[in-house]
């Protein structure tokens, strides 16, 4: 009924999955009843005690009067976030109170258990100072709401700049004139809204927020499921939500918003550049070596490879150090290289660029684990241009992070004279462990999709070849993500998450690492993807594209993997990759 009582029904269950309750009532009566309830009850209040002196709020999860006014119990549940996570033994479960921080690097207040667990130590000392009055969730709905009535307007009357021959428009914040699209902004003006130092508006070639505004494929977007995860530092809220478009793409994101006047306004952010940390589950299938199947969890650290037109199209990094928060404390170091979009991790921590020091991934991975237990070794000594702590994670060390970890990331620029910036990103969930990992249904290849890869890929170590154009036929270069007669490429079983995206990586003739990705919907199950070049100087793509056509991959350019990828609400990426090159075993 509540995240309260999902905790309460957890430590009666077996194993801790609050599913598994009814059944074992069935079995043994006895397992619940007054005196087992009150018993997890009161421990519960007990955990929770700085939390509500601090509110100076009394409540009964099971039984006390409930109203969703913001009051109350209620009160209690908007300032906090629970996660209960059943791993097949018991449940990992942690309550995170959304206090404002005292600075963007503050550590978050909350507190991890598991579902057995006799006691529960209480959450950290809460001063009144810490709190302040959450936004309720219908402040929340409203904002989704006009969030929707703006793109329910047409292109043309959501900016007045003109539509270009492909049917979208140009323009900055200037160029949006809806009331129903200013109103979002603080001050009902586009231009207060800045984001990773980028403001709103579109031009070829740069990424900008809101986008959207700009581009007809988004009218009629709506938005739901909208929550309130946190405060930042100046009082401002992070907000999850997911869109779905006029033809059924969808995804989780996250954005800022202020209170003015009893409404929320959207609102940016004060870093210079576009990053992103977030925790990241991968179950990797070798198609070629079929004994080759393992799970590894992560964090994916995402920062945008920012060029330098004037000087041939160079990064303007030099480096970017990431320092991760306990309890991982560790610090990783990412680098550019040439024709990836975002900076990759070197493999020892350090600014080593060489060749042999320098992975192909963003992703440190906590922990690799193969999915059969006969396989011997772990395969960090296999995938050897992949990056992994060092010593792995156990899942009971990964059970200890919190939810909201933050973390630093230091910008070094390839202009000595040019100061780094630091900047903090807090998450939104911690990454789950390996045992958890395993619960969650995973999508997977049709059967005859995956009989098609592995005979196409088994001629080359490196995975699918390209071959050489046909100028008949612009689109016999690209990525066709579907089994012979246009069937589906991939299945959800029940309970999976349905990919939102599909990635593809590999290499260029001339070696250089690509990535490409096409956003799908949830009910596709099949895909096709061009080439997405990054710069005049990439390789993987065949350059110049025919007028006004898609580009097509050039010959000899390699498909590795292929990634069918969705995000939970939480922004927990889950993957499953798809792996079409060969391994050398040691």
């Amino acid at each position: 009924m509540t995240p309260l009582t999902t905790i309460i029904v957890a430590q009666l269950s077996p194993e801790g999955d609050p599913a598994k309750l009814a059944g074992a009532i069935q079995l043994d009566p006895a397992k619940v009843s007054a005196d087992t309830i009150s018993a997890q009850v009161t421990k519960l209040i007990t955990a929770l005690q700085p939390l509500l002196t601090a509110l100076n709020i009394t409540i009964d999860p099971m039984g006390g009067a409930f109203t969703a006014d913001g009051s109350g119990q209620d009160r209690v549940l908007d300032s906090i976030n629970v996660s209960v996570r059943p791993d097949g033994t018991a449940a990992n479960i942690e309550i995170t109170a959304k206090t404002v921080p005292t600075g963007d690097n503050a550590t978050p207040v909350s507190i991890t258990f598991r579902s057995g667990d006799t006691t529960i130590a209480p959450l950290p000392a809460i001063k009144d100072s810490d709190l302040k009055q959450p936004p309720p969730p219908a402040m929340v709905q409203d904002l989704l709401d006009r969030l929707n009535a703006c793109y329910a307007l047409p292109l043309a009357q959501r900016v007045d700049s003109p539509v270009q021959a492909d049917g979208n428009a140009l323009g900055t914040a200037a160029n949006v004139v809806a009331p129903e699209c200013k109103s979002l902004f603080v001050d009902n003006n586009p231009a207060n809204y800045v984001v990773f130092g980028a403001s709103v508006g579109r031009e070829p070639g740069k990424w900008h927020p809101f986008d959207a505004l700009f581009r007809f494929g988004p009218t009629n977007l709506k938005t739901d499921r909208g929550n309130f995860e946190f405060f930042h530092a100046n009082g401002d809220v992070a907000i999850t939500y997911r869109w779905t478009d006029s033809v059924g793409n969808t995804e989780n994101e996250t954005l800022n918003a202020r209170i003015v006047d009893g409404a929320l306004k959207v609102t940016g952010n004060d870093f210079i550049y576009r990053a992103s940390v977030r925790p990241q589950m991968d179950e990797k299938d070798y198609l070629k070596q079929p004994t080759l199947k393992y799970n590894s969890i992560g964090y994916n650290i995402v920062v945008d490879n920012v060029l330098n037109a004037a000087a041939s199209f160079a990064s303007i990094f030099s480096k970017v150090v990431v320092t991760a928060p306990a309890p991982l404390n560790t610090q990783v170091v990412l680098v550019p290289q040439q024709g990836l979009s975002s900076l990759v991790l070197t493999k020892n921590g350090t600014d080593d660029a060489t060749p042999t020091n320098v992975s192909t991934t963003s992703i440190w991975r906590l922990a690799t684990r193969h999915i059969d237990a006969n396989q011997p070794g772990n395969p960090s000594a296999f995938e050897t241009t992949n990056v992994y702590a060092v010593p792995q994670f156990t899942d009971d060390q990964v059970a200890k992070v919190a939810d909201q970890t933050v973390w630093k990331l230091e910008f070094f620029h390839a202009d000595s004279a040019r100061p780094n910036v630091v900047q903090y990103l807090r998450t939104f969930s911690r990454v789950p462990t390996i045992a958890e990992a395993r619960l969650q249904p995973m999508v997977d290849l049709t059967p005859a999709m995956r009989s098609e890869l592995i005979s196409g890929s088994q001629g080359s170590d490196a995975g699918l070849v390209f071959g050489a154009p046909n100028p008949a036929d612009p689109s016999e270069n690209m990525i066709d993500f579907s089994a012979e007669g246009d069937l589906p490429g991939w299945a959800v079983p029940s309970g999976a998450l349905a990919p939102t995206s599909v990635i593809a990586s590999g290499r260029a003739p001339n070696r250089d690492r690509y990535t490409d990705s096409v956003t799908v919907r949830n009910t596709s199950r099949k895909a096709f993807m061009s080439c997405q070049p990054v710069s005049p100087l990439d390789q993987h793509c065949l350059l110049p594209r025919a007028a006004n056509g898609p580009y097509q991959y050039a010959q000899g350019t390699s498909i590795s993997s292929l990634i069918l990828a969705a995000r939970t609400a939480r922004q927990v990426d889950v993957r499953k990759n798809i792996e079409l090159w060969t391994v050398s075993l040691p």
